[in-house]
């Protein structure tokens, strides 16, 4: 993984937001590999979106839910497999039914073990909120979507297809018109595409930027990003935007058979000029690299004449 120092991976129960009745998200504080975790509740059930990293974390989340319920059923559900979104899951087994989809359940049963095992080696803070992890079994797996009845409101969950993961699920309420997207989508930041070949080579930009487009043209009211600051439909499109840009510029390049060295100082250098505000320029390099694999020559390369 890029190298740089991580903070205290904590959640925190503070600065609770509610985005809508009875829809209230945790947020991250900008903390990296903590996520936002949302509460959405109907007359007899509430659905919690994320567990934190490790059973530490997920813990304190299971006890605010828990008061939050104040008696109701409690349903649990992760955008994708990565630690910092499921690695908690084991706290809620007793308390709440887990589902996910059938992709993320297969990355979690065939990926989590190594995942668990690098992130272990990011340092003595992740390594510790990992300590006891087991990772858990679903509940209920579904195919291509789900709808979750919990009384009076219906929460829609849908499997993307491959994007930054395999599995990437999106969770959103109709009622209020708020769309939880996992790491589908980050607010203020460039976006993370774990690609470490030969160890995982899953991510997609292509299918990503596919995904995107659907997103977007669903135009909800509020968007509520893996990691960083709840936002509004700007989020979709400036992440498909950024995407998009990515794609062509390396591609350009790929085309003229620029070496990928090459190709990824441009590459970035063009990213950080458009984007000076954005963290995450560690992840510049990762994107070329799955761009780069997933290219496809232009017309006028095949035809032999380079694009100018």
């Amino acid at each position: 993984m890029p190298e740089y120092v991580l903070p205290e991976p904590a959640v925190e129960i503070t600065e609770v937001r509610e985005l809508a009745r009875d829809l209230v998200v945790v947020p991250n504080r900008n903390v990296q590999l903590v996520p936002n975790i949302g509460l959405i509740g109907g007359t007899h059930s509430v659905l919690v979106v994320e567990t934190g990293m490790g059973p530490a974390n997920a813990e304190k989340v299971l006890e605010f839910a828990t008061d939050y319920a104040a008696g109701r059923k409690l349903y649990l559900t992760t955008t994708h497999f990565h630690p910092e979104h499921a690695f908690g899951a084991q706290a809620f087994s007793d308390a709440a039914t887990y589902l996910i989809n059938q992709a993320q359940a297969t990355d979690l049963a065939t990926k989590g073990a190594g995942y668990l095992e690098m992130f272990r080696g990011l340092g003595s803070s992740i390594a510790r909120h990992l300590e006891g992890v087991e990772l858990a079994t679903p509940d209920i797996v579904y195919d291509d979507s789900y709808d979750l009845d919990l009384g009076g409101r219906m929460v829609r969950m849908r499997a993307t297809g491959r994007a930054h993961s395999k599995g990437d699920q999106v969770v959103t309420i109709p009622d209020a018109e708020v769309m939880f997207t996992g790491d589908l989508v980050e607010a203020g930041q460039f976006a993370i595409f774990p690609w470490f070949p030969p160890h995982d080579t899953d991510v997609s930009g292509i299918g990503w930027i596919q995904v995107m487009q659907r997103l977007a043209a669903e135009q909800p009211r509020v968007v509520v990003p893996g990691h960083g600051d709840i936002g509004g439909p700007r989020l979709l499109t400036d992440v498909g935007d950024y995407l998009r840009l990515l794609r062509d510029e390396t591609w350009i390049r790929r085309d003229s058979s620029m070496s990928q060295d090459t190709i990824v100082e441009e590459v970035r250098a063009l990213m950080i000029e458009r984007h000076p505000e954005w963290s995450g320029q560690e992840w510049i390099q990762q994107g070329v690299g799955c761009l780069c694999a997933e290219h496809v020559p232009s017309q006028a390369h095949r035809n032999g004449v380079l694009e100018r």
